[in-house]
């Protein structure tokens, strides 16, 4: 009974995780929609019906209110500290987001799946592939992916989470559909490159961000550190949707 009580803990308290904000999520679906094949687009459209990638790309966040759904707060994140890989680390218990996945993409597989634990699978991918490109998602566990890294953003408290999430996104001011055209110019050659990539390949350029993340001094953040990185934010949300696309491509091929 205390063990299971102990890994409920860690599943609940471990990484306190945000994500992308929602404009942030639905520009990585608003992309991957625009990249799928017809076969993907057709097998989508059976599942979701008229629902779009982007409107259900929140869904993950909006049910963390629901207890049901406790168990699923791990794979939004996956913490590795500083040298040691994914292969390598200490696994959480109760899952991370490489494993969620993975998982859900079998699930989206399996002909034995229901529509029910299909459209679930979808929203679970949809999210989580934003999620891991969102490179605080694949955090340090002592700070907890930068939560306890609080900071001014902007004159008003926050903290380098909640920054990267959405403070440089909301600060462009464009809704998902105008950023997710100002992104989305891409030639056929660079989204092939960028789908010839695994979750674990999109974890580790996360991982290799973090120099430059944590590139400040104080806890000001604002124009400056807007020029430095929204250039890297923009290259992951497209990323994102290019790659979102073509796992689910590769899925109902």
């Amino acid at each position: 009974m205390r063990k299971l009580i102990a890994v409920m803990f860690l599943c609940v308290v471990s990484f306190t995780a945000y994500s992308w904000g929602t404009t942030g999520h639905r520009v990585v679906g608003e992309i991957a929609q625009n990249h799928l094949s017809k076969k993907a687009e057709k097998s989508i459209k059976k599942i979701l019906g008229d629902e779009t990638l982007a409107e259900i790309s929140n869904w993950m966040d909006f049910v963390k209110s629901d207890d049901s759904y406790d168990h699923t707060h791990c794979w939004h994140y996956v913490n590795l500290p500083d040298g040691v890989t994914y292969e390598n680390s200490e696994k959480n218990p109760c899952g991370d987001i490489i494993k969620a996945i993975d998982d859900h993409v079998e699930l989206l597989k399996s002909p034995s799946s229901t529509k029910e634990e299909k459209v679930f699978a979808l929203k679970v991918l949809t999210h989580l592939v934003g999620d891991l490109h969102q490179p605080l998602h694949a955090g340090r566990k002592d700070d907890l992916g930068g939560n306890k890294v609080k900071v001014k953003w902007m004159y008003k408290s926050s903290n380098l989470h909640r920054v990267w999430d959405s403070g440089l996104i909301d600060l462009q001011g464009y809704s998902y559909t105008e950023y997710s055209n100002i992104l989305n110019r891409i030639g056929k050659e660079d989204v092939v490159k960028l789908q010839n990539s695994t979750p674990l390949d999109w974890l580790n350029e996360g991982v290799a961000l973090r120099d430059q993340i944590y590139d400040f001094e104080g806890e000001k953040l604002g124009y400056e550190y807007n020029y430095k990185n929204i250039g890297t934010v923009e290259e992951r949300l497209l990323s994102g949707g290019v790659r979102l696309a073509g796992l689910l491509n590769s899925i109902f091929e």
